[in-house]
């Protein structure tokens, strides 16, 4: 039977997860979730939430319903806000409980609120992997694999049945055939794997407010399509003028500059995806976000590249345009000519952090 605290605690999370769940398209639109992230873990910052307690006060001193006063009356204090400045005050504030939930259960809330379909991989989804599992048990072996429970009830049996066994004096003393230790199979299990390739267009007239709702849309889909695919793989190219591969950590550091050809971005997403995953064995996603500024000559070159070398190898190929103060936006008018001719391209104009939200269900909803 768990314990009645055990209970009351089980039930607390629930209705910290709950708030978590119902609060969700704020944390997204803010991007709250990215305070701290370890490697399975998220803490979200839930406020003005605190275990229910008993406070004892001393006798007589006053409280609820006790003492003059008026309906409605605020009972002591309140500290009003202010820049923090000034001396050490001795009245609480409010309090921040910062609630641990894994990546899968984000995805899951995710999923549930957008109501996004589970992916369907398309062609040869399954790739067979080899892989070694301690699922059975034998006489010989390494010491490092000796089963310490195994053995010592084995020996104990042993005892027990020779009568050498001595309650007052309980020791035991395993043989040699006594010993038993862990010991593998190995077994070919399929892995739908998924690669994500982002491109971010990094020009002068891409700001660092544009980049903070690509960093945040972007944590979402590798939450969702983490929690779909046993493997996941991505890339990172950060694109002016000239294209160039680079790691998660500059893809969200590095400073706006120079003019714009959207091309050579997907020239480094098709060398990549030759370099690395096979479209066979591979199930792709593209995701591309730019303010629409683009070299007017270079649209074309684009709209080839595209249609040829992407668009046919693609699970999806999903392009977010950010509003910029500086950009022209043109980019997602020219893709939009041809919009209908292809299920897996997907369009989402992005005009501020309140529209990531529903660009995220627009780039997955399609269940690809």
């Amino acid at each position: 039977m768990p314990r009645t605290i055990d209970r009351d605690m089980q039930r607390f999370k629930q209705i910290v997860r709950g708030k978590v769940r119902r609060n969700l398209r704020k944390y997204i639109t803010h991007g709250e979730m990215i305070g701290r992230t370890g490697r399975e873990m998220v803490s979200i910052p839930v406020p003005n939430i605190d275990t229910p307690r008993f406070k004892h006060g001393q006798r007589g001193s006053g409280g609820v319903g006790q003492g003059e006063g008026e309906a409605g009356q605020p009972i002591g204090r309140g500290q009003q806000e202010g820049d923090g400045q000034g001396q050490a005050g001795d009245q609480p504030g409010s309090h921040i409980r910062e609630v641990e939930i894994t990546l899968d259960e984000l995805a899951e809330m995710l999923g549930d609120e957008l109501e996004l379909p589970n992916i369907e991989p398309k062609g040869k989804n399954a790739i067979s992997s080899k892989k070694d599992r301690y699922t059975t048990i034998r006489p010989t072996g390494p010491d490092s694999l000796r089963h310490f429970k195994r053995t010592y009830k084995r020996a104990l049996r042993r005892q027990i049945a020779l009568n050498d066994y001595n309650p007052e004096r309980p020791v035991i003393i395993p043989t040699r055939d006594d010993e038993r230790y862990r010991s593998w199979k190995t077994v070919s299990e399929p892995e739908a794997n998924a690669a994500i390739i982002y491109m971010m267009d990094v020009s002068g007239s891409m700001t660092d407010d544009q980049k903070e709702i690509v960093r945040i849309e972007a944590f979402w889909i590798n939450a969702w399509l983490n929690k779909q695919y046993d493997g996941l793989e991505r890339r990172y190219i950060v694109h002016d003028a000239v294209a160039h591969e680079v790691d998660e950590d500059t893809f969200y550091r590095t400073r706006e500059s120079g003019g714009t050809r959207i091309s050579s971005a997907f020239q480094a997403a098709r060398k990549i995806i030759a370099r690395d995953f096979p479209p066979d064995d591979w199930n792709i996603y593209c995701f591309q976000f730019s303010d629409g500024d683009n070299w007017g000559e270079d649209n074309d070159s684009c709209l080839d590249i595209l249609k040829e070398h992407i668009l046919p190898v693609c699970n999806l190929y999903c392009y977010g345009q950010v509003e910029s103060p500086y950009g022209s936006g043109d980019f997602i008018r020219e893709l939009r000519r041809f919009e209908d001719e292809w299920e897996n391209l997907i369009l989402s104009e992005i005009g501020s952090k309140d529209a990531i939200y529903d660009s995220i269900k627009e780039f997955l909803g399609t269940g690809r």
